[in-house]
């Protein structure tokens, strides 16, 4: 978690095959810990193609059992689902906007929202840009992407600054991967 947090949340993220792999694993974290997620990341990462969309919208039954099967990712049927419901769907966000990452950014007018806590306590976990962000991908198709989850992935992936005004990452995840 240290490591995560130093090195990689908050970092505003741009490439859409990185914020494909959040937005699975925030609704795969759904329930459980994001500790437990991580643990199984590069299980994940190997399970789901790298995490590409267009394999990934192609799965049949027989790769769902075979993933359903994985003891590596979280085997949970409705989750596993989603993220082929999601992939296609995301394949129609970037044909339509040209990029998923112009769509995401898009909720929060391209750059970071860098807010000012002084206690994680006070980090809220929703917004009214979550709320935007997840209505809109419901809307489009997608699951497990409730507000809550949204913010989640919004703060991973830079959308949103979360670290607290004393946190020395603050202002260290400016810059975009």
């Amino acid at each position: 978690m240290i490591e995560y947090h130093d090195g990689e949340w908050g970092v505003p993220l741009r490439d859409d095959r990185g914020l494909f792999e959040f937005l699975i694993l925030e609704g795969a974290q759904a329930g459980l810990s994001w500790e437990t997620i991580l643990r199984k990341r590069e299980n994940y990462r190997r399970a789901f193609d790298g995490f590409d969309a267009a394999k990934i919208a192609r799965y049949d039954k027989r790769k769902v059992r075979k993933l359903l099967a994985d003891a590596g990712i979280v085997r949970n049927r409705l989750k596993v689902a989603a993220s082929i419901t999601n992939a296609v769907a995301f394949l129609a966000v970037q044909k339509e906007f040209g990029g998923f990452d112009r769509y995401v950014w898009s909720f929060v007018g391209g750059k970071p929202r860098k807010n000012s806590w002084r206690k994680s306590r006070e980090v809220p976990c929703r917004s009214q840009e979550s709320d935007a962000l997840s209505a809109d991908l419901k809307k489009r198709g997608f699951r497990f992407v409730g507000t809550t989850i949204c913010y989640a992935f919004m703060q991973a992936v830079g959308m949103v600054n979360d670290h607290t005004i004393g946190c020395f990452r603050r202002g260290a995840t400016d810059g975009a991967k």
